[in-house]
């Protein structure tokens, strides 16, 4: 069976990328997984946060952003001494405030998903690249999700991260033409 390479030989990135990565996904609380997950990535590798996938589940109480929300000093005291996730005081901060801003916006639009996929047309974007090195790290959509997602207050969402977001929510199909997931998803 061919597959992308980037998920190497790894079990946990294998499962990630044969099950998850690029299926499109219109569930807010999925979707807001991914925002702190990809937040979280920012200046690591992807395979550092899928060992810490289950931890940040527990710590950040099942990616609830209504509980999140809610977060202070004290929470972000427990998620700091927390080593099951990677505990950053910035990203913690960040997710508290996406966390919040998240809310407005589904209150804004009926659901994150209803605003989040507005970037790509409501749809996604497939591409045609036969490397994993053809892969940009942004695009002219993630460009304006970052500015736009910045603009309403989110912090670590810039372009390469908006990008990721993307392809992890299925937003754009950058599964190479060889690998058995490109069709299916």
């Amino acid at each position: 069976m061919k597959r992308c390479e980037w998920p190497g030989q790894n079990e946990l990135m294998i499962d990630y990328h044969d099950k998850e990565w690029g299926v499109p996904l219109h569930d807010d609380r999925k979707l807001f997984e991914f925002l702190v997950l990809d937040a979280f990535q920012a200046g690591l590798s992807w395979e550092i946060v899928l060992k810490k996938r289950k931890g940040f589940e527990n710590a950040f109480d099942n990616f609830n952003p209504v509980k999140i929300a809610r977060y202070g000093e004290k929470d972000t005291n427990r998620l700091l001494s927390d080593a099951n996730i990677i505990r950053n005081r910035q990203k913690i901060t960040a997710t508290i405030t996406n966390a919040q801003k998240f809310l407005e916006v589904r209150k804004e639009f009926g659901s994150f998903a209803r605003y989040i996929w507005q970037f790509t047309g409501h749809k996604t974007i497939r591409h045609n690249f036969k490397t994993t090195r053809e892969l940009p790290a942004t695009s002219k959509e993630s460009d304006k999700m970052s500015e736009d997602l910045k603009k309403r207050g989110f912090k670590f969402v810039g372009s390469t991260i908006c990008y990721a977001f993307m392809q992890a929510a299925g937003m754009v199909n950058d599964h190479v033409t060889s690998c058995f997931r490109y069709k299916e998803v």
